[in-house]
């Protein structure tokens, strides 16, 4: 549960503007290494360093795609898993009226209890590794009290189309929240971030260095494709922080529930 990636330890904030500090001061070192050599080169290895700057370029916006596609999946798979857990404790909660009587207050509430559990562990953010241990010792309580008290009500009333039915729906509950505990751990693969990094910054270099070529400078330009691309990054990094980031899987469809 404490396990993750090393930037995940760090602000996207953060992470994004240093990357962008990164890109232009690289940008300037390629610039004035471009204006040393620019009497040094001939036309041809001028036409040449234009080809491998739209290399590096179009290999940037494949990984900036690729990557962006890679963190939505985890954000859009994480939303889902959202709605999927509250349906099934939705359906628990109806289930309670197959109990036999003696039982329906006693699963309600605690029903109740562990829907304000799972809310509020929600919205712990993925750092605060002891809060979240708290939290999970909680849950796990209440899931052990909700199958004792199934399994007391399958021996008063055996049938499967009343109690069995509540059984199932608890089942289903406890495998949504494993599975939606799971995808709080998926990330994007760390080495591909370092890699669209790595290309970030070399793209930074390759621009400079061309515009140090040709003798003229670009950097309003410059700047505005590289506040462009980091802003960008920040939106992979930010998707891929459930809990941590600015952009948070929306938990209204639990909190409709609790209201309900």
């Amino acid at each position: 549960m404490d396990q993750s990636p090393f930037l995940f330890n760090y602000s996207s904030i953060v992470i994004t503007v240093a990357l962008f500090t990164f890109m232009v001061l690289f940008n300037e070192v390629g610039f004035h290494i471009g204006r040393f050599i620019q009497n040094r080169t001939d036309e041809e290895m001028k036409t040449l360093t234009g080809a491998i700057q739209a290399s590096i370029l179009g290999l940037l916006a494949l990984l900036l795609s690729f990557t962006f596609s890679m963190s939505m999946q985890r954000y859009d798979n994480r939303s889902e898993a959202l709605i999927s857990e509250a349906n099934s404790i939705g359906t628990a909660m109806l289930r309670v009226q197959l109990l036999p009587v003696s039982y329906r207050s006693e699963a309600h509430r605690l029903l109740q209890k562990y829907l304000k559990y799972r809310i509020d562990a929600g919205k712990v953010d993925l750092t605060q590794i002891e809060e979240r241990k708290v939290y999970a010792a909680q849950i796990g309580g209440v899931q052990d009290e909700l199958w004792n008290l199934a399994v007391n009500a399958a021996y008063e009333d055996p049938r499967p189309v009343t109690t069995g039915a509540f059984i199932t729906s608890l089942n289903d509950m406890f495998d949504s929240q494993g599975k939606r505990s799971a995808l709080l751990q998926m990330h994007v693969p760390e080495v591909v971030i370092y890699l669209l990094f790595l290309v970030f910054i070399a793209s930074g270099v390759i621009l400079g260095y061309s515009s140090g070529l040709s003798g003229r400078r670009v950097l309003a330009p410059t700047i505005m494709v590289s506040f462009l691309i980091s802003l960008i990054v920040f939106i992979i990094i930010d998707l891929d922080r459930p809990r941590r980031g600015l952009i948070q899987v929306d938990q209204s469809s639990l909190v409709l529930l609790q209201q309900s």
